[in-house]
């Protein structure tokens, strides 16, 4: 099987995934704060997270799964909770 990945396939995938990082940070950066926390180092500290990749991650950073399970957890969501809102186009 012969692929090619042409450029602006990969172009496009990088900017897809860019625009959905955005998103995510976007909405956890969104409901730590309606869950009234208002310092992100706070609330990474109280539920046991380390302050430096938190804020990494509300800033946009690419995280694991296991992660945004914790985070999740975390708001005392479940997972179709948190992806019901921030991610339509």
């Amino acid at each position: 099987m012969n692929q090619h990945i042409h450029l602006s396939d990969m172009a496009e995938h990088d900017e897809f995934s860019k625009e959905m990082l955005e998103k995510l940070s976007n909405r956890i950066k969104s409901i730590r704060k309606e869950k009234g926390h208002s310092n992100y180092e706070n609330f990474a500290f109280t539920h046991g997270f380390n302050h430096v990749q938190y804020g990494r991650y509300e800033r946009g950073s690419d995280l694991r799964f296991t992660s945004l399970v914790r985070i999740v957890k975390a708001f005392d969501m479940t997972l179709q909770e948190f992806f019901s809102e921030g991610f339509d186009d």
